[in-house]
């Protein structure tokens, strides 16, 4: 019996921050509801503010705005990296997945699952004070001008910032590299 504790002991140990709960909530939390706020506008806001990395898991990403500044925010030395759901990519003819590619930022299809579904953001994840952006918010002209969506952004919880970037982590390890 001992030895049965000390293995679950062990395994709880262990695990991925991922796998332990509940976090402790901490930082602050801006919300953001469309069409009537201007989520698009926090977001470029928080891409703009990008020091060192920015991992992004796009169901769809066709907001040029959006676009243009994960790439502006390559050109000053940001590590931006991108997870896409494969399907979305190939049929969505306004996809700007793209573009982001031939900019020099590093793609990655989610080809696992019915839909990668997610929309997340992850702004210095490894940082002092970490970003992570979420939602029903898809990066799209449409998510901010005609849908009924959803933004979050949460700043400085470093172990809820570590478990999505964990997360990101592990569908990228199940993701394969980008092709038209």
């Amino acid at each position: 019996m001992r030895r049965l504790r000390l293995f679950w002991c062990c395994l709880l140990l262990a695990a991925p921050v991922w796998a332990a709960g509940p976090l402790a909530a901490q930082g602050t939390v801006e919300v953001y509801f469309t069409p009537w706020d201007d989520a698009e506008r926090a977001l470029l806001r928080v891409i703009g503010q990008a020091r060192r990395s920015i991992h992004v898991q796009a169901y769809t990403l066709s907001s040029r705005n959006i676009a243009w500044a994960l790439g502006e925010a390559r050109k000053r030395g940001v590590a931006v990296e991108v997870l896409a759901d494969r399907d979305q990519v190939t049929r969505n003819e306004h996809s700007l997945i793209h573009i982001l590619h031939d900019s020099g930022i590093p793609v990655w299809y989610e080809v696992r699952y019915a839909a990668a579904h997610n929309k997340v953001m992850l702004v210095d994840a490894e940082e002092r004070d970490p970003v992570v952006v979420t939602g029903s918010y898809n990066f799209t002209f449409s998510a901010q001008a005609r849908n009924a969506e959803n933004l979050l952004i949460l700043r400085g919880n470093a172990p809820l910032a570590r478990a999505y970037l964990d997360n990101w982590r592990r569908h990228r390890d199940d993701a394969v590299p980008y092709s038209r």
